[in-house]
C-alpha cells in the first residue's frame, strides 16, 4: 500500500510562513526558525504512517498533531493528508478558525 501524500492548504502554508518570519525577525537570526520548520516537518512526515497519532477535534474528520507550542489541524484519507492550519496554542482560542 502507498503512503498517503501531504497536501498543504493556502492557509497552513501561510501561517507557516508568519510563524517562522517571526522568529527570524525577533531573533535577528533564522537559526531558530530553521529548526522549528524541520521539527515540524519531521512531525508531519510521520503522519503518512500512523495517521491517528493526532487528538480528536470538535470535527470527526479533523485531528490536530501537537508539535511543541503548536497544533497542526490535518485530515487523512489513505490517498491524501491535508494540513488545514496550524495554531499557536499561547493564542487566544476563540479566533481559531480550522478550514
Amino acid at each position: 500500500m502507498d503512503r498517503p501524500s501531504i497536501i498543504w492548504s493556502n492557509k497552513a502554508k501561510i501561517k507557516l510562513f508568519k510563524i517562522l518570519e517571526f522568529y527570524a525577525e525577533r531573533n535577528k537570526s533564522n537559526s531558530f526558525s530553521i529548526k522549528l520548520y524541520q521539527r515540524i516537518n519531521k512531525e508531519i512526515r510521520k503522519l503518512r504512517d500512523h495517521p491517528n497519532i493526532g487528538i480528536n477535534t470538535d470535527s470527526e474528520m479533523i485531528k490536530a498533531l501537537i508539535v511543541d507550542n503548536y497544533l497542526i489541524y490535518y485530515e487523512f484519507t489513505n490517498e491524501y493528508i491535508v494540513i488545514h492550519t496550524i495554531w499557536n496554542s499561547r493564542q487566544n482560542p476563540e479566533n481559531l478558525k480550522i478550514t
